[in-house]
């Protein structure tokens, strides 16, 4: 079953921890990457149905905005992701998600 990809980058890294807390507290998602990118910035990755994954990307947003110090640079929700996508870049499960899986 494809699976929707939600996705949100802050500026350091409270924020980011404070959004990949409240994601997985909002909606039935699984937490499938997290990552460090240039400049101070830090994203965090979930998947899972496309109502579950915005909901908790809102949750997410909703919690940097809540945690001081953070920003908020860049979010995105990406409804059932090409087979392509989700073969080169890092947004499918790992061994270490799968145990977290929703669905």
């Amino acid at each position: 079953m494809p699976a929707a990809v939600g996705v949100v980058e802050t500026l350091g890294f409270p924020g980011v921890l404070a959004a990949a807390d409240a994601m997985v507290k909002a909606g039935e998602v699984t937490l499938a990457d997290y990552g460090r990118n240039e400049s101070g910035r830090f994203m965090v990755t979930v998947r899972g149905k496309i109502s579950e994954v915005t909901v908790a990307v809102a949750a997410g947003i909703e919690a940097v905005g809540k945690t001081y110090g953070a920003q908020l640079t860049s979010h995105y929700i990406i409804p059932n992701p090409n087979e392509n996508v989700e073969t080169v870049l890092p947004i499918d499960y790992t061994e270490q998600s799968e145990g977290f899986r929703t669905f």
